[in-house]
C-alpha cells in the first residue's frame, strides 16, 4: 500500500514514520517529489496523511481508502467525493485555541495591548488606565458551537465564575439552537466566542452583531467566513461593539488595507490559536494511532464525515 504524506515533516519525524510503518506500507513524501509529479502520486495513494490542495480532489480517487487530516477543520473539502475512511485531529487543537481566546479576552479587559504599546514607547500613563480596566470574572458568555474548542473554552471560563450559554444547531444538549434564539439573549451578553466551522458560513450576521452591546466583546476562533466582517468592522469603528479578538478573518493573510489592522479595540492573533510545542509530532502520533486501527478494520479515532462537516 502507498502512503502519500502531504504533511511537511522534518527529517526526524520522517525517519520515525518510516520506522513504524508496517512492511506492506510505503511512504511517499510530497516534499521529496518534483512539483509536477506530486498530484499524480497523491491520486495513486491508498492512504493519505495531511491536507492536500482541495483541487486535487476534483478527479476520482479510486485507490484512496484512509485519509488522516492534520487539522481539526475540513470545510474546504466539503465537496470532495471520496469513498474512504476519514479522520481529523479531534481535540488536539482545542486547548491551545481555547487558551488563545481566553488570553485575548483577558488582554482586552486588562488593557494589555495598550500597555504593551506604551511600553514600546517607554511611556508611563498608569493611573488613568486603571479606570478603564475590566474583569472577566462573572461575565455572561455565549459560545457558538459545542465541539471540542467550545467545550474547552467553557471549562476554562468556569474558573472565572462566568455564566456560559452554548449554541449549536443540532446538539440537543445546547441551550440555544437558532439565530433567532441567539438574538434574544445578545443584549444581555458580555462576550460571544465563535467556535463555528466553515459550514456555518455567514451565521454571525449584521443583525446579530447589531444586537450586541457597546461594552461587549466578540471573539472568533472558528472560521472568518462565519462572520459578516464588513458589519463587524462598522460596529467596531462606530463604538456599537466594544472590542474583538480575532484569530481568523474572512481573507487570510489579512489584506494590508483592512481596517482591522488599525482599530485599537481589535486584537488579531493571526490564526496562531492552535499553535503548540512539537505540533507536527502530535500530527504524526495521531496518524500512527489510527493507521493500525484502519488496517485492522477497527473504528478510527476522531472519524468524521466530510459532507456533514463533523
Amino acid at each position: 500500500m502507498q502512503l502519500f504524506v502531504n504533511s511537511n515533516l522534518n527529517d526526524t519525524l520522517k525517519a520515525e514514520l518510516r520506522q513504524q510503518l508496517p512492511a506492506n506500507v510505503t511512504a511517499i513524501f510530497r516534499s521529496e517529489l518534483p512539483k509536477d509529479d506530486q498530484q499524480a502520486r497523491f491520486q495513486a495513494a491508498d492512504i493519505v496523511m495531511g491536507n492536500p490542495p482541495a483541487a486535487w480532489f476534483d478527479q476520482s480517487l479510486l485507490n484512496l481508502k484512509f485519509w488522516q487530516l492534520d487539522s481539526a477543520g475540513f470545510d474546504g473539502y466539503k465537496n470532495a467525493q471520496i469513498n474512504a475512511a476519514v479522520a481529523n485531529m479531534g481535540d488536539y487543537f482545542a486547548w491551545p485555541c481555547a487558551e488563545t481566546m481566553v488570553a485575548g479576552i483577558l488582554a482586552m479587559y486588562r488593557r494589555i495591548p495598550e500597555l504593551a504599546l506604551l511600553q514600546s514607547r517607554s511611556e508611563w500613563v498608569g493611573a488613568p488606565i486603571r479606570d478603564r480596566t475590566g474583569l472577566l470574572r462573572q461575565k455572561r458568555v455565549v459560545i457558538l458551537g459545542t465541539g471540542t474548542i467550545g467545550q474547552a473554552v467553557r471549562q476554562m471560563l468556569t474558573g472565572f465564575n462566568c455564566s456560559v450559554t452554548m449554541l449549536a444547531r443540532t446538539d440537543p444538549k445546547a441551550d440555544l439552537h437558532t439565530a433567532e434564539e441567539l438574538k434574544e439573549v445578545l443584549p444581555q451578553t458580555d462576550i460571544v466566542v465563535n467556535c463555528l466551522p466553515g459550514m456555518a458560513a455567514g451565521f454571525f450576521s449584521a443583525e446579530l452583531i447589531g444586537a450586541m452591546t457597546a461594552s461587549s466583546i466578540y471573539a472568533n476562533v472558528g472560521r472568518g467566513s462565519t462572520t459578516d466582517e464588513p458589519a463587524l468592522i462598522s460596529a467596531l469603528q462606530s463604538g456599537q461593539l466594544g472590542g474583538a479578538v480575532l484569530d481568523v478573518t474572512a481573507t487570510e493573510p489579512l489584506p494590508t488595507d483592512s481596517p482591522l489592522w488599525g482599530l485599537p479595540n481589535v486584537l488579531l492573533t493571526q490564526h496562531t490559536g492552535g499553535g503548540q510545542p512539537n505540533e507536527d509530532a502530535g500530527k504524526l502520533d495521531q496518524f500512527l494511532r489510527n493507521l493500525p486501527r484502519f488496517l485492522a478494520g477497527e473504528p478510527l479515532e476522531n472519524a468524521v464525515e466530510l459532507e456533514r462537516g463533523y
